[in-house]
């Protein structure tokens, strides 16, 4: 099916669109840019060069997709930022593509950028995460599967959060987040297991007291978090969520929130 572009549209005769699209009027779009079938471009939307989209994704009135990074190292070189399938990015998102040529920002699969969010340059977000009102990533993050950040979240630069993750309204963080947990308030606190979210993805009540043995001793513990991850390998029955646990606290580099590396 062809696509419908709005003739009031600035549209690159060098961009690539695939079938089925809709881009409304005043939507601006750059010669470097390739854009998969199905997708959704609203009024007043800047696709800039760079930008690498899949199928199905909706982009709502006001975002810029593959912004310049704001970034002191950033010279002008071309570079990349890549977006999955079937994201929802509502109004005002801005995403910056990456500083350097051989860098990418990428945005995963199913995921939904609220309002106001900023995606900085370099970062990096897997699938099925939800951006509330306002949040703000900085540059060098990563951000796994099923993470939620609620209202105006700040991420600072160079920092992870582990799938299944929440993060509360309004907390800023300079560490990593580790998986299956809810964090929230300043500084950055652990709040419990995220229960819900575990359930729904199909952990049992077993698995779940699993990880919050395993927390127990990361967070309650008299004890530095490389002691506490060798704790967890001893003392918590194995199984996937627990490795991931462990492989998350043995890789970190920013250090753990609330604990010192």
């Amino acid at each position: 099916m062809a696509s419908e572009i709005s003739p009031k549209a600035s549209v690159s005769p060098n961009a690539k669109i695939g079938d089925g699209c809709k881009i409304y009027p005043f939507a601006y779009i750059e010669d470097d840019v390739v854009i998969g079938d199905n997708c959704i471009i609203y009024p007043y939307v800047s696709i800039l060069n760079g930008t690498r989209m899949g199928n199905g994704n909706k982009i709502h009135q006001g975002t810029v997709i593959a912004a310049l990074p704001q970034d002191f190292e950033f010279h002008g070189e071309p570079s990349a930022c890549i977006l999955g399938n079937n994201n929802t990015i509502r109004e005002n998102v801005v995403i910056n593509r990456a500083t350097h040529s051989d860098g990418q920002t990428v945005i995963g699969d199913k995921n939904f950028l609220m309002e106001g969010v900023h995606i900085s340059h370099d970062t990096k977000i897997s699938d099925y995460c939800v951006f509330g009102y306002g949040t703000k990533i900085a540059g060098n993050c990563e951000i796994h599967r099923n993470v939620i950040f609620s209202t105006g979240v700040i991420e600072n630069a160079g920092t992870r959060v582990g799938e299944c993750a929440m993060l509360q309204a309004g907390t800023t963080f300079s560490k990593d987040v580790p998986p299956y947990a809810i964090f929230g308030g300043n500084p950055l606190k652990y709040g419990g297991v995220n229960t819900t979210l575990g359930r729904l993805l199909g952990a049992d009540d077993k698995v779940l007291k699993h990880i919050a043995n395993a927390y127990r001793l990361l967070f309650r513990g008299q004890t530095s978090a490389f002691d506490a991850t060798l704790q967890i390998k001893q003392q918590v029955p194995d199984g996937p969520q627990i490795r991931k646990i462990v492989d998350f606290l043995s890789t970190t580099k920013a250090g753990i929130v609330t604990k010192l590396s």
